[in-house]
């Protein structure tokens, strides 16, 4: 059936560029240099500094509005993106074209997931970096339009105890959801197996009903893309190695999850899977089924939960473009899978979003495809009332 015109899509994971005073508008005057700011380089590059290391804005972060045609790696400038990547009005004028109703924003020069306030040496100046940026989409990007754009955070994750006071803040300001890296392992971090280190941030988040994003390689790790460089750079693998494996990254944080024991220890924890698509979703939880139930009688791992059965309590999946997905919608649970639309990445199907995520849904019923594209995101980031 189509999707009908008083649906409204409800992106989970679309992505700001953020400006150039972010952090210079929001920091203590005396850390106004050695905070983030755009400098321009002798090739003509608009680049982030920080901490003396040179950050790009890499041009697949930001092409909406180009045809694949003209997609590349190299920087790009803020006056070769449409405002809309930047600019919260202009953003909304776009989703407006778009056909979507509301979106929730990963930063960009910070990482998905803030590392690079995680790698960064001064703590207290990096712990400062991400309260303004947290401040910056809660009275910046998002009050421009907070019936449109939901607010998320990152969090100061080298420390858990200021992880857990931040989410405390962030409740008290209207912040939606947080995101955490989708394995802390490769940023040097304990793993979510660790019984004692993540305690106090996760009941935190389920204090605050919070949800927790991950979302794909904001641990740090891309598949094929973070390999050391070979001695014979024809070696190296192209980045669409990275870009067609993005869901791996969140088969194995899904993995981790339901046999870390946390879900146990937190039965209202929740966690979304940020652009990593739906098809593989069934896959992952027959298999890690078939694996508990033949070793589980030796492993530290339960022995009486179901691993299918701690992911249909405690984790959801979301899709751009994912017809085999949508087909296994059953497998998955309609009540755990969402829409993401990834503005302005490379992904995205922006301005045609609408038209194709109706295309993937032509064989859903108005029920099941009202929750996946509107209800089940209301109800995970308590947004608004669902109400036509």
């Amino acid at each position: 059936m189509p999707l009908q015109d008083w649906m409204k899509i409800i992106s989970v994971d679309d992505h700001v560029i953020e400006h150039p005073r972010v952090w210079r508008d929001r920091l203590p005057a005396k850390y106004h240099d050695a905070g983030p700011q755009i400098i321009e380089t002798a090739e003509g590059h608009q680049v982030w500094r920080y901490e003396g290391q040179l950050y790009p804005q890499i041009g697949l972060n930001a092409v909406a509005g180009k045809p694949p045609s003209e997609y590349g790696m190299e920087p790009v400038r803020y006056d070769h993106m449409i405002p809309g990547c930047y600019d919260p009005v202009e953003r909304v004028k776009d989703m407006d074209i778009d056909g979507v109703h509301a979106a929730l924003c990963f930063p960009s020069f910070p990482g998905f997931g803030g590392g690079v306030f995680q790698r960064a040496e001064d703590k207290e100046l990096a712990l400062l970096c991400v309260r303004a940026w947290n401040d910056f989409q809660v009275d910046e990007w998002c009050a421009s339009a907070p019936e449109r754009l939901i607010p998320l955070a990152l969090l100061p994750t080298w420390d858990p105890a200021l992880a857990a006071a931040e989410v405390e803040r962030l409740a008290g300001i209207g912040t939606k959801a947080v995101s955490f890296p989708d394995s802390p392992v490769p940023l040097g971090l304990p793993s979510f197996h660790h019984k004692t280190h993540w305690e106090v941030l996760w009941d935190a988040l389920e204090a605050a009903d919070m949800p927790v994003c991950l979302h794909f390689g904001s641990g740090g790790y891309v598949p094929g893309y973070s390999f050391a460089a070979p001695a014979q750079p024809d070696d190296f693998p192209p980045f669409a190695v990275a870009i067609a494996t993005f869901s791996t990254n969140l088969m194995w944080s899904t993995a981790d999850l339901v046999f870390s024991g946390l879900l146990q220890r937190h039965p209202n924890l929740k966690f979304m899977l940020s652009e990593g698509g739906i098809g593989w979703i069934p896959y992952i939880l027959e298999r890690l089924d078939y694996t508990w139930e033949r070793h589980r009688w030796y492993q530290n791992i339960s022995r009486v939960d179901r691993p299918s059965d701690l992911f249909k309590r405690h984790i959801w999946g979301c899709f751009i473009d994912d017809v085999h997905g949508v087909a296994s919608r059953d497998a998955i649970g309609i009540d755990k899978i969402l829409i993401e639309v990834d503005y302005p990445h490379s992904d995205s199907n922006w301005p045609n979003s609408r038209k194709r995520i109706a295309e993937n849904l032509i064989e859903v019923s108005d029920e099941d495809t009202h929750r996946i594209v509107e209800l089940n995101a209301r109800e995970l980031l308590h947004f608004g009332d669902g109400a036509r």
